[in-house]
């Protein structure tokens, strides 16, 4: 089998033109995905069966579905219900990159909820018992005490789902969106050259995901810049 070189020099360029679109995808739905994973997270944790119901059975439907499916329900399905047509909705639904960032963002944040639920439950009882003993109320105590602790003890988690995040932007290519994986099959479809053309969009990938492990090593030991660590004098 013959590896012509000179089609991923020629391709490459041309799959980058998607890089702002995968991009846009991942920090959008990455963002709101982060604010509606709180938002299940203190439903979780608020004790409250009728707020941890909802969330639960949310996150067990988003969990336990594949991303693919949920992209096309969102763009195949969404769109024929009337009150979306007639919504103000609508201009979000009636265009792939909508429907994309939707079904992205309900994913991941069904899934970054429960890392970030994981987070909370590891904080130690005794510092929160501390807070207390200082005066600190409920709300303090999860402000200043629980939440910079759960976020450093979340971090590595969240980190492996900005990269799954970013792997899941490939299928939106199914949709029309041209991003690079799209930009790829496009290539295929003219060149009849597969192997060259997705080794190459592979390696594309692949340096994303190590500046996307760079960064949240960064930000891990910003984080952790005040922790004591053993066998250190």
């Amino acid at each position: 089998m013959s590896f012509d070189v000179s089609l991923i020099f020629s391709a490459l360029p041309k799959m980058l033109m998607g890089i702002g679109l995968t991009f846009q995808l991942l920090v959008l739905s990455g963002v709101l995905g982060l604010a509606l994973a709180i938002v299940l997270m203190l439903m979780r944790v608020s004790g409250k069966w009728y707020l941890d119901w909802p969330a639960q059975t949310y996150i067990y439907i988003f969990r336990g579905t594949p991303i693919l499916v949920q992209i096309f329900i969102v763009y195949y399905g969404f769109p024929q219900l009337e009150f979306i047509r007639e919504g103000i909705l609508w201009p979000i639904f009636r265009d792939p990159f909508g429907c994309a960032i939707v079904a992205l963002t309900l994913n991941t944040g069904a899934y970054v909820s429960e890392i970030l639920r994981g987070g909370v439950l590891g904080v130690d009882r005794g510092i929160l018992e501390a807070g207390e003993a200082l005066g600190l109320n409920r709300c303090q105590r999860f402000t200043y005490l629980t939440t910079p602790i759960a976020a450093r003890l979340a971090l590595p988690a969240y980190g492996n789902d900005v990269i799954s995040l970013l792997k899941s932007t490939a299928l939106v290519s199914t949709i029309t969106l041209a991003d690079m994986t799209g930009i790829a099959r496009t290539i295929v479809a003219q060149t009849y050259a597969p192997y060259e053309i997705f080794i190459s969009l592979a390696i594309v990938y692949m340096i994303i995901t190590l500046f996307i492990q760079k960064l949240m090593a960064r930000i891990e030991r910003w984080l952790g810049r005040y922790t004591v660590r053993t066998g250190q004098t």
